[in-house]
């Protein structure tokens, strides 16, 4: 097999020895938190379980939007390329989110490419599986509204700070946010696990890698940033200047 290729495994969920895990993440996933159990096992019922290797390409953008996806392992990012292939990463997601539901709701094509950063395990929920448990779970469609209003609240905040903010502001707001999804408070401030690369921080701000790579050294300088091996301290002084 190729490297970056798909590892084919299609299983349907409720054969999976795994289900009662599956079914607890569905629980406590961003989309389908606080259904009552019948939802839950309606929706386990009508899943297939995937895995991916690292590198695989997930969803393209442009293609018949035919399921969601639910990431039970690894991490997913999903972004969009410009004809001179410069990237923006749109979103990053990890065990419990949810991607590829807008498509299954309007019709439209994909929006955006999704790419696995890890192997990644997967739970695949079929376009007309979906209607068919919206049918008999009205509380799903609840949900859904809810979390389609929590994106948008989140893009017109991206949009604010692209138009609002300079790159400084958009890189410590950014950072803060990865620490506070994918890290730990600590005396001295939040602390980063997993450091992106400069590139990752440049595609998701919109902006450069010698820019993203001038403003971590300026930071570092002032002792507003340290790193820490693969992790990085933001401190509360840093974290102040962006509130």
């Amino acid at each position: 097999m190729m490297p970056g290729s798909p590892q084919k495994r299609l299983l349907p969920l409720a054969e999976d020895p795994r289900i009662d895990r599956f079914r607890a993440l569905l629980a406590q996933s961003t989309l389908f938190c606080g259904l009552p159990p019948s939802a839950i096992d309606d929706l386990a019922r009508r899943m297939q379980v995937r895995t991916r290797l690292g590198g695989a390409r997930l969803l393209s953008l442009g293609d018949p939007g035919d399921s969601l996806l639910v990431v039970v392992e690894g991490r997913v990012r999903a972004g969009v390329s410009g004809e001179t292939g410069r990237e923006v990463t749109l979103a990053v997601a990890g065990p419990g989110d949810v991607i590829g539901e807008m498509a299954l709701l309007d019709g439209a094509p994909r929006s955006a490419d999704v790419w696995a950063e890890t192997d990644v395990t997967l739970l695949a929920l079929g376009r007309d599986a979906f209607a068919e448990h919206l049918r008999a779970h009205p509380q799903t469609a609840l949900n859904l509204l809810a979390e389609m209003s929590r994106r948008l609240r989140r893009a017109d905040e991206k949009i604010a700070e692209l138009a609002l903010h300079d790159v400084h502001h958009r890189l410590v707001r950014t950072l803060e946010r990865l620490a506070r999804e994918d890290g730990e408070e600590v005396p001295d401030g939040l602390v980063l696990r997993r450091r992106p690369t400069q590139q990752d921080l440049a595609n998701m701000i919109g902006s450069c890698r010698e820019t993203i790579s001038r403003a971590f050294a300026a930071l570092s300088r002032k002792g507003l940033m340290v790193r820490r091996g693969r992790s990085l301290l933001l401190t509360r002084r840093l974290l102040a200047s962006a509130a």
